[in-house]
């Protein structure tokens, strides 16, 4: 299943372990963008995909050289472009 917009870019929660992608925008505001922000899912942020949690959620993703789980509706409001 390819959830690749024309642009190229998809949502976090849609990249497999061991892919890499980067930031292109996080999709909310208020204090789940605040978060995610703190977290150091900014735009043009290089993000590695861990692995999965045996039921897909969540998601443990390294950013910033940090290892951050990530609910899986949390990650679909993270748009990124796949490397």
């Amino acid at each position: 299943m390819d959830e690749r917009t024309s642009s190229g870019r998809t949502h976090l929660g849609a990249i497999a372990p061991g892919g890499r992608c980067t930031v292109a925008r996080v999709g909310c505001d208020g204090c789940l963008g605040q978060r995610l922000g703190d977290l150091g899912l900014v735009p043009g942020e290089e993000i590695l995909v861990v692995r999965n949690a045996p039921l897909r959620d969540p998601i443990e993703i390294k950013v910033s050289g940090f290892l951050v789980s990530l609910r899986r509706c949390e990650a679909s409001l993270v748009e990124v472009m796949a490397q």
